[in-house]
């Protein structure tokens, strides 16, 4: 594709496309694989993190809070809370001051499965970053690290 590009436009720099480009490759074939061990327990990622939230801050979370935890937005948050406590997952519990206002947690069953799950998950995205050796997946991680908090800082500025 860069190549093909460099054709078309020689004197454009295509190497921000090379990175972009390759992180959302990176991106679409994960997506692809749907994470095996949640794939095999019922759970999408999108679940698999909302649960995830609510089992490591330790407390009882907001529907905000819980979007705000998962960069997810308000509706998809809304629509994922509806199916886990549907399955029994999670609980709401509604704000004794302010009726408007709903408190989640895990239910010992979605606890269960996020404690059971986790390690297996480690161990599939372990086997996924095997190619790379530790001292290279430290550095992609901090890498990504740097560029993810510059995103953070930036993004809004950038899309004005």
């Amino acid at each position: 594709m860069v190549r093909q590009w460099q054709a078309v436009h020689p004197g454009l720099d295509t190497g921000p496309m090379e990175i972009i480009g390759r992180i959302n490759r990176c991106a679409a074939l994960l997506q692809q694989a749907e994470d095996a061990p949640l794939r095999r327990a019922g759970l999408s990622r999108p679940e698999f993190d909302l649960l995830g939230a609510l089992r490591r801050t330790g407390h009882e979370l907001t529907p905000g809070e819980l979007a705000k935890e998962t960069f997810s937005s308000g509706a998809a948050v809304t629509k994922r809370l509806k199916q886990l406590t549907g399955r029994g997952l999670v609980e709401r519990r509604g704000d004794t001051r302010d009726r408007r206002v709903v408190h989640l947690r895990l239910t010992d069953a979605g606890r269960d499965l996020v404690d059971g799950i986790l390690p297996v998950q480690l161990a599939y995205e372990t086997a996924v970053l095997s190619g790379l050796g530790v001292p290279e997946q430290g550095e992609l991680a901090s890498r990504l690290g740097e560029l993810l908090s510059q995103l953070e800082g930036r993004l809004g500025v950038l899309r004005a």
